[in-house]
């Protein structure tokens, strides 16, 4: 099998990576801990990595392997992810699970605490198709984008809502700097990648 090749993905390729990205995160522990209930998740994963990650395609910085099995949405300096999009999907999970409101809102108070106030490139969400999970893709993907962060001499940030992928990413430089966990929520590591 040819070596990924990644690829900036344009407006057309979105809703393909988003469908990458629903794929790759079916199993996450804190996707599934916010939706535990496969409809649940189907219905508003999409839009949340939309809303978290998206904004990613309007800037040139949404990547895939070039065989459209993984993708990779970052964030340059200054940009946030679209918080009226988020603020929307809380809402529509909280309608079911109004018992959950509090241990969300921990949740995200505590990234907050954790997201580095100097400019940095932010990682939202990464995730390859379970079918092609094992082959590199995340790595390259990543090799790619902290390219362009060493090449600006900044740092780069993600929460690591899976620690299966703790390892992948301290392969390429990231530390973990502490942990994040509210009420029933399972971990969550903000983890942080010197400028270069």
């Amino acid at each position: 099998m040819d070596a990924p090749q990644p690829c900036t993905a344009d407006a057309a390729d979105r809703e393909r990576l988003i469908d990458i990205i629903v794929l790759g995160f079916a199993a996450d522990p804190i996707a599934r801990w916010v939706w535990k209930e496969a409809p649940d998740y189907l219905a508003l994963m999409p839009d949340f990595a939309n809303a978290f990650g998206g904004r990613a395609f309007e800037l040139g910085t949404a990547y895939h392997d070039g065989r459209f099995q993984a993708a990779a949405f970052w964030l340059p300096p200054g940009v946030e992810p679209d918080e009226t999009g988020m603020n929307a999907v809380v809402e529509r999970t909280l309608a079911s699970r109004p018992e959950f409101s509090e241990d969300l809102a921990g949740l995200f108070e505590g990234m907050a605490a954790y997201h580095p106030a100097e400019p940095h490139w932010y990682l939202p969400m990464i995730a390859a198709d379970p079918r092609a999970t094992g082959q590199g893709l995340g790595a390259a993907l990543m090799k790619h984008a902290l390219a362009r962060c060493d090449e600006d001499g900044l740092p780069a940030y993600l929460e690591s809502s899976n620690p299966r992928n703790i390892s992948l990413y301290e392969r390429h430089g990231f530390e973990a700097i502490g942990e994040i966990r509210s009420g029933s929520s399972p971990v969550m590591t903000p983890m942080y990648r010197k400028a270069r």
